[in-house]
């Protein structure tokens, strides 16, 4: 590549989690490390968003450009290696930033859940990429980190403790957070979109042949609340869990390709984990609430109705409320011949700010600062996963910044949510 003046660019760095990255960037990076600057639409915003990130980053730069803006787009993504991104619904405001990133040979990583959207850029963009050596990395936030990496390391332990496939994983969530602006309205548009019925197909994301009916019904999203012998717990379906099943797949799909299998016949199915001597009462409970919520979405009604009460985009929770939060996902790896392995990916803070934020700016770190150490050397590249295109180096990266990444064969870790 050639050289850029800048070695990341945080785009949307004005709205809510935009400004977190900020902060973040300007706490945990020193600028003989990392060349860096901000940028958006308004300067206004974005010289607010600096100064709100204290002294490190008053000498940073801010660029303007809108996303609809393909020239004002190009002129920023050419001058920078990686191209970070928090400004959603992607559907609606990441295209041309994505186009410009593979063009221009840049970097790119994003917070995105909007699967369809995704399944956009794989068709239009991997094959350039991949020839490029360009790594295009969406969801690299709480969609879908904990489970695309958590599912890596317990499949990784299978295949090289074990010497065993892996057949499948599970993964379980708990989780106590708040809602920002951008994630409902990413939720909204993703339901608006015309693309919900696409987005329930289990293997959308997957490269390759399409899968059979089948092969399809082993996946499908789970619609039940039931006792899970594995965990010891039950478990009803994740609400995030339309999303990061999709990355899993298409992450175990692309090692398949590249003949680093987590198995021949994998599977992967994520859950809300339920404890507690009301467990049953509470599964039911949930299951009932996220049905509802699932209605009201489908219908124009019903979002306006939410909107009411939704925060608006750039506002979000508290900051006792992000740091009062937690998240907190185990997996249960199950290998050809029956034998176990567990794992956990957890951290203190809200799932959808603070844990978000850690993912994301270290996923772009990763790119900045080990680029020699990334999975697949310098000459992978296309529409990747966290998963592929990170993999053990964002691993690590996050241990050092105080996240819990851990496998084991001694039965499911017990213990507090962190």
């Amino acid at each position: 590549m050639p050289e850029r003046k800048y070695d990341v660019v945080l785009y949307g760095a004005s709205g809510f989690t935009g400004r977190q990255t900020v902060e973040y960037f300007a706490r945990n990076t020193r600028p003989s490390d990392v060349r860096w600057a901000i940028a958006g639409r308004n300067r206004q915003s974005l010289e607010s968003a600096r100064a709100q990130a204290g002294e490190s980053a008053k000498s940073i730069d801010i660029l303007i450009a809108d996303a609809q803006d393909q020239q004002a787009v190009d002129a920023i993504v050419s001058q920078t290696r990686i191209l970070l991104t928090t400004a959603g619904p992607f559907s609606l405001y990441g295209s041309k930033i994505v186009d410009a990133c593979v063009r221009f040979k840049t970097h790119y990583v994003d917070i995105t859940g909007e699967t369809f959207w995704v399944r956009g850029l794989i068709d239009r963009y991997h094959d350039r990429a991949a020839a490029d050596g360009t790594r295009i990395i969406p969801c690299c936030g709480f969609d879908s980190i904990p489970s695309d990496l958590g599912t890596y390391l317990v499949a990784r332990h299978i295949k090289s403790k074990l010497r065993a496939d892996c057949r499948e994983v599970k993964s379980f969530y708990q989780i106590r957070g708040g809602l920002n602006g951008g994630t409902f309205a990413s939720a909204s548009n993703a339901q608006a979109s015309g693309h919900s019925a696409r987005m329930r197909e289990p293997f959308l994301l997957n490269p390759g042949k399409a899968r059979t009916p089948e092969e399809n019904s082993l996946d499908q999203d789970p619609r039940d609340a039931r006792f899970d012998s594995d965990m010891g717990a039950w478990r009803t379906p994740f609400v995030m869990g339309v999303a990061n099943t999709r990355i899993v797949r298409r992450s175990a799909g692309l090692f398949e390709q590249w003949r680093e299998p987590y198995g021949r016949e994998f599977h992967y199915q994520e859950y809300q984990k339920i404890s507690g001597n009301m467990g049953r009462l509470k599964s039911y409970g949930m299951l009932v609430a996220l049905g509802l919520l699932q209605a009201t979405l489908k219908s124009s009604g019903g979002r306006r109705f939410l909107t009411r009460f939704a925060p608006k985009p750039g506002q979000g929770p508290s900051q006792k409320t992000m740091d009062n939060g937690f998240f907190r996902c185990d997996l249960v790896g199950i290998a050809a011949d029956g034998r176990k392995v567990f794992g956990v990916v957890s951290d203190q803070g809200d799932p959808g700010n603070r844990a978000t934020v850690k993912f994301l700016c270290e996923s772009a770190l990763c790119l900045a600062l080990n680029a020699d150490q990334l999975p697949g050397g310098q000459q992978r590249g296309g529409v990747l996963t966290p998963a592929t295109g990170l993999g053990d180096v964002l691993v690590e990266r996050l241990r050092k910044a105080g996240m819990r990444l851990e496998t084991s064969e001694q039965g499911p870790f017990n213990g507090a949510a962190v």
